[in-house]
């Protein structure tokens, strides 16, 4: 389990925006539910749109008009006798707030409206509707996510990954077709915010290490890879000769049970020691020192690994990472990691 406020926190890291002024109250609010806790932060960045003004973009329309506008469609106007009643079927693009994006943050503050939370959030977030009204909703089993960014639109890219988040991570469908939306994000959406939230934790408190998440290539003999799958790692942190290979896992079982023995999951560990056995070869030329870790969410189970093996000559550490606790003891296991393999302390 997680605690709510802690998902606050990933995703301030994973969106560098929460770390600013507008946003750092959240952390003082007491959340039910993650539902809330998304409807909070998608109030505060619509308020904060509205002050930059609404995105806008060019609409394509046709209509049957009296006056000339755009283009005209002579077969559709032929087709509908309107030249009869004096009209022509015209074609024109409208510069409306009836945008791709303004659509996906209307369809999900709906969506968020009939979730469990307080009054005094719905009636913060209907509050902004009224500003969303000549705004179309959608289909949320057709929404194209992969929406555009550019320098007149960047200001959207967190509003569009909360929307994301709710509607792909929250919003369940029942056998009868009824939706409603879960109290926690679901294990395929909080996989990929914990190995962001990891990723970009590294990234801001610790300058000195270099930190990627860089593909290793396969170290063969005879040049060949074809049909090689890519060994893309989730997090590598660099220090000097140091480098540490971290596979991020966030499972609702970290350990796998046969004959009542708890075994970690084979192909994690088989994956985390090819990893680290490849980097080695790489930086068979030069100084190094290359471990492997995987680094695992804790859950509601009795049985949590946190071993050390060395293997070839290379260590490897499996560890359960503790996100139901004040955040404050969450960043110091993620120092205890940086500490025990770089001797390093926070910049």
């Amino acid at each position: 389990m997680i605690s709510i406020n802690n998902i606050y926190y990933m995703l301030s890291y994973a969106f560098k925006v929460l770390r600013e002024q507008g946003y750092k109250s959240i952390r003082t609010e007491e959340f039910n539910n993650t539902a809330e806790l998304c409807a909070s932060i998608l109030t505060r960045g619509i308020e904060y749109q509205l002050k930059r003004g609404l995105g806008r973009e060019y609409i394509a329309n046709s209509d049957t008009l009296s006056t000339l506008r755009g283009k005209i469609n002579i077969a559709n106007s032929i087709k509908t006798t309107s030249l009869l009643k004096k009209q022509l079927v015209c074609e024109y693009d409208e510069f409306s707030v009836n945008s791709y994006m303004n659509r996906i943050i209307k369809t999900t503050v709906g969506i968020l409206l009939k979730s469990d939370m307080t009054k005094g959030r719905k009636k913060d977030l209907r509050k902004l509707l009224v500003f969303f009204d000549g705004v179309e909703l959608l289909d949320i089993h057709n929404i194209n996510w992969k929406v555009q960014y550019n320098r007149n639109n960047q200001t959207y890219r967190m509003l569009i990954s909360i929307c994301y988040l709710v509607i792909k991570g929250l919003l369940q469908t029942s056998s009868d077709g009824s939706s409603r939306l879960m109290d926690y994000l679901d294990e395929q959406r909080m996989h990929r915010l914990y190995e962001k939230f990891i990723l970009e934790y590294y990234r801001k408190e610790y300058p000195q290490l270099t930190v990627t998440a860089s593909q290793i290539p396969w170290q063969v003999d005879d040049g060949i890879t074809f049909m090689l799958p890519v060994m893309q790692t989730d997090i590598m942190l660099r220090h000097g000769e140091k480098t540490l290979i971290i596979d991020v896992k966030y499972y609702s079982h970290t350990t796998q049970v046969q004959y009542d023995k708890n075994t970690l999951h084979s192909s994690n560990l088989y994956q985390i020691f090819t990893y680290v056995k490849n980097k080695e070869v790489e930086l068979k030329d030069q100084e190094h020192e290359v471990a492997g870790m995987l680094l695992y969410a804790k859950t509601d189970e009795l049985i949590h690994p946190n071993n050390v093996y060395q293997m070839s000559g290379n260590k490897i550490t499996v560890k359960t990472l503790d996100l139901d606790c004040e955040f404050v003891e969450v960043e110091r296991q993620l120092e205890q990691i940086v500490n025990d393999h770089f001797c390093l302390l926070k910049a």
